[in-house]
């Protein structure tokens, strides 16, 4: 048997499921199956966060998927509160979700999570003034921490950071400048970058740019699926990169 040489890694975020939607995923998680290895689902994987549709997704992904997924939630999966139960459900058919934690997939190693807002650069929230904004500032650092922890448990030359916010600026421009600041955090970039991640793919932009990179030139990719649909109309809307496994590039 040859030695697997790539690993496709197929990437989507902000497939937002509905009540009464099931089905509406067949078409896409089939193609997926045809054109990668593994599959990133990169948070608001439901509109609501409710058990039916997460159970709903569970279906589609059951139905209609024939390869690894692995998956992180976003702030749409915490409307609710069902969180803890629709992770679960998820994983009952095979999905496996992080939340700072590490797992990989023939030789290449992921590290997930949700992330956190906060804004980018010098215009950055820091941690001044009253609880409830340090309480806010706590949470981005909390999770760029859980991040640097999956990324240390992994040993393989390939590490892909699967997040849902942003971890820099270039991949939400073409928002309004107003959310900037609530579609992520640059302190999701430092571990990033100190880790030597291969690659990132988030989501939460619906209306920013497909692509953008770390201060080390790290590509960051952003799958929300309003994006990739208005971008590449007519196609299925998901992003597949090339890893070389064991080699430190990639191609798209």
């Amino acid at each position: 048997m040859t030695a697997r040489q790539t690993l496709r890694i197929a990437a989507v975020a902000d497939i937002h499921v509905k009540k009464g939607t099931r089905g509406n995923l067949h078409p896409l998680f089939e193609a997926v199956t045809e054109a990668a290895d593994v599959l990133l689902l990169c948070g608001d994987l439901t509109d609501y966060g409710t058990v039916e549709e997460a159970r709903i997704l569970a279906k589609d992904i059951s139905s209609a998927l024939r390869i690894p997924a692995i998956g992180v939630l976003g702030n749409h999966d915490l409307e609710s509160g069902q969180e803890k139960d629709l992770v679960q459900i998820l994983t009952d058919v095979g999905v496996v979700m992080l939340d700072g934690d590490a797992h990989e997939v023939h030789g290449v190693g992921f590290a997930g999570v949700k992330g956190f807002a906060g804004g980018f650069g010098r215009r950055q929230l820091g941690a001044w003034g009253e609880k409830i904004i340090k309480d806010f500032v706590h949470e981005a650092i909390e999770e760029a921490l859980k991040l640097e922890k999956a990324l240390l448990r992994l040993r393989t030359h390939q590490k892909i950071a699967v997040l849902h916010y942003s971890p820099v600026h270039q991949t939400v421009q073409g928002e309004p400048e107003e959310i900037v600041a609530f579609l992520g955090s640059s302190r999701l970039e430092e571990p990033i970058d100190r880790y030597r991640c291969t690659a990132v793919f988030h989501g939460h932009a619906h209306r920013g740019s497909l692509e953008g990179e770390t201060k080390t030139k790290i590509p960051v990719y952003n799958v929300a699926m309003p994006l990739l649909a208005a971008k590449n109309p007519g196609q299925p809307a998901f992003r597949v990169v090339e890893v070389p496994v064991g080699e430190p590039a990639l191609t798209t």
